[in-house]
């Protein structure tokens, strides 16, 4: 099975349960990702750990985006609308969260390029 079925099919909920789960699991990519972004942006600016503070951002961002487009496809994909118990509103919801960690993901590789990367080997 391709990436893009098993994002489609994560999406419409097809995977496990009803068409909430889409929502779901949209709502908790974006908050976990929002979640990384904030922790990690508070230690970005400390010398200590750079290269840590570089994966979280990363990890922020892939996690903010997954959290998006599956919230994007459930949208797509979902029939009824607000409180028909398809996940409509968990899925509009979960796009700004998975925004929010991008951004906050962007801003800490942003600030973490501006501290000055550590050398290449340096244990820092």
């Amino acid at each position: 099975m391709s990436a893009s079925a098993v994002l489609i099919a994560a999406a419409e909920g097809g995977i496990i349960g009803d068409g909430r789960t889409g929502a779901n699991l949209a709502l908790g990519a974006g908050a976990l990702g929002l979640a990384i972004g904030w922790l990690v942006l508070g230690r970005a600016g400390r010398r200590f750990r750079t290269s840590s503070a570089r994966t979280g951002g990363w990890a922020a961002v892939a996690v903010g985006t997954v959290g998006t487009v599956l919230a994007v496809l459930h949208l797509a994909t979902a029939s009824g609308g607000p409180g028909t118990g398809n996940g409509i509103v968990g899925a509009v919801v979960a796009v700004p969260l998975g925004l929010g960690a991008v951004f906050l993901g962007r801003r800490t590789l942003t600030r973490f390029h501006r501290s000055g990367s550590p050398a290449e080997g340096a244990n820092v």
